[in-house]
C-alpha cells in the first residue's frame, strides 16, 4: 500500500497532540493537585519518564510490539533496524507509526505517577517505569494491537478483543498498576492536603481534553470519517463526563468543585477511549454520563473504603473508566462479550502479577519511599535542590 499524504498529515498532527497531553498536559495536571512543595517533583518525574520510555520504545519496546508473534514480538525492528523514511507500515511511513505509538508508551507509565506522588523516590519511578513499560505495556499492545493473541483470530476466536485506543492497553493496566503499587507503598503521611493549585489542574485538564482528539482520532491512522467520528464522540463523552460529575457532587455535597469538574472530563475522556471508533454521538453521551457518576464512586470508594492512597485518583479514574468503556464495545460497538470480558480479565491478571512483581524487585535495588523527612519538607528542594515558589517576606 502507498504512502498517503493526507493521512501522513493527519497522523503527525496526531502525534504531536498526544505529547501534548503528556508534556506539559499531564505534567501540569497532576503538578496542580500536589502540594506546592512537590510540584516540581511531579514536573521532573513527568518529564524524565517520557525521556527513558522514548529510548526503551526506540530499542526495544516498538519492535516487540509491532512485529509478528503470537505472546511477543520479536527484535527485526530493535532500534528502527531497516527503517527509512520511504519505508511503509500500511497508509503511513513506519517511522510516523513507530513515533506516533511511541507517545502512548510515554503517557501510560506517566499516568502511573499519579499513584505515588509525594512519596515515592526518583530512582523507583525510573526503575519502576521502565520496567513496566517492557513488562506489561508491549506485550498488552502487542497482544491487542500488534496482532498478537487477543487480537482478531486469536485466543477469542475471530472477533477478538476491540480497544480502539486504549481503554485496555492503556487505561486498565496504568489503573490496575497504580492501585497496586500505591497499596505497596502505603499511605502518605498528610493525606488531608488540598491541591496547592486548582488553577493549574484545570489548564492541565484542557490540554489533556484537546490533546485527547489525536489520542482517539489520531487512532483511526488515516484522515477519514472514522477519525472524524472518534474526535467527536471523544468531545461529547467528556462533556457529558463533566456535567453528570458536577450534578452528582452537588446533589452529594451541595457544591461543584474545580477539581470535580475537570475530573469528571477526564473520566469522560478515558470512558470513551476504547469505544470511540465504533460508537455514535448520542451513545457518547450516554458513556460520559454514567461515567461522571460510576468513577466518582470508585474514587470514593478506593480512597475512604479500601483506603488506598491512590493519590491523584488512577484507579478511580482511568482504570475504572478503561474497563468501563471496554465493555462498552459490546454494548453499543459490536464487540463480543465474551472476548471484551476475557481481554479484561486477561490484561488484569497478567498486569497485577507483574506490576506486583516489579515493586518487589525494585525495593531490592532502590528505596521505594523517600524517607520521612524528606516526604514532610517535600521532594522539591529534598530531592531536586529546587522550590516552585519563593516566599518573600
Amino acid at each position: 500500500m502507498p504512502i498517503n499524504p493526507a493521512d501522513t498529515a493527519f497522523v503527525l498532527i496526531a502525534t504531536a497532540l498526544v505529547l501534548f497531553m503528556t508534556l506539559p498536559g499531564l505534567a501540569m495536571f497532576y503538578g496542580g493537585l500536589v502540594r506546592a512543595r512537590n510540584v516540581l517533583s511531579v514536573f521532573t518525574q513527568t518529564f524524565a519518564i517520557a525521556a527513558l520510555m522514548s529510548v526503551l520504545w526506540l530499542a526495544l519496546g516498538y519492535t516487540l510490539a509491532f512485529t509478528p508473534g503470537g505472546w511477543i514480538g520479536g527484535l527485526s525492528r530493535a532500534f528502527l533496524l531497516g527503517v527509512t523514511p520511504e519505508t511503509a507500515r500500511g497508509n503511513l511511513p513506519e517511522i510516523l507509526f513507530f513515533a506516533y505509538q511511541m507517545t502512548f508508551a510515554v503517557i501510560t507509565p506517566a499516568l502511573i505517577l499519579g499513584a505515588w506522588v509525594e512519596r515515592a523516590g526518583f530512582g523507583f519511578t525510573l526503575a519502576f517505569t521502565a520496567a513496566w513499560m517492557l513488562g506489561v505495556y508491549v506485550p498488552v499492545a502487542h497482544w491487542i494491537w500488534g496482532g498478537g493473541m487477543l487480537a482478531d483470530g486469536g485466543i477469542f476466536g475471530a472477533i477478538g478483543v476491540h480497544d480502539f485506543a486504549g481503554g485496555i492497553v492503556v487505561h486498565e493496566t496504568a489503573g490496575l498498576a497504580a492501585l497496586i503499587v500505591a497499596a505497596a507503598l502505603g499511605p502518605r503521611r498528610n493525606r488531608t492536603t488540598p491541591p496547592h493549585s486548582p488553577g493549574m489542574v484545570m489548564i492541565g485538564a484542557g490540554m489533556l481534553w484537546v490533546g485527547w482528539f489525536g489520542f482517539n482520532g489520531g487512532s483511526a491512522l488515516a484522515a477519514n470519517g472514522q477519525a472524524a467520528m472518534a474526535i467527536a464522540v471523544t468531545h461529547l463523552s467528556a462533556a457529558a463526563a463533566t456535567l453528570s460529575w458536577a450534578l452528582w457532587e452537588r446533589i452529594k455535597f451541595g457544591r461543584v468543585s474545580t477539581i470535580g469538574v475537570v475530573t469528571g472530563t477526564v473520566a469522560g475522556l478515558a470512558s470513551i477511549t476504547p469505544a470511540s471508533g465504533y460508537v455514535t454521538p448520542w451513545e457518547a453521551l450516554v458513556i460520559g454520563a454514567i461515567a461522571g457518576v460510576l468513577c466518582q464512586e470508585a474514587v470514593v470508594l478506593v480512597k475512604h473504603r479500601a483506603r488506598i492512597d491512590d493519590t491523584l485518583d488512577v484507579f478511580g479514574v482511568h482504570g475504572v473508566g478503561g474497563i468501563f468503556g471496554t465493555v462498552m464495545v459490546a454494548v453499543f460497538g459490536g464487540g463480543s462479550f465474551v472476548a471484551q470480558l476475557g481481554g479484561l480479565v486477561v490484561v488484569g491478571l497478567w498486569t497485577a502479577g507483574v506490576t506486583w512483581g516489579l515493586v518487589k524487585l525494585c525495593a531490592m535495588v532502590t528505596a521505594l519511599r523517600v524517607d520521612a523527612e524528606t516526604e514532610v519538607n517535600g521532594l522539591d528542594l529534598s530531592v531536586h535542590g529546587e522550590r516552585a515558589y519563593e516566599i518573600h517576606s
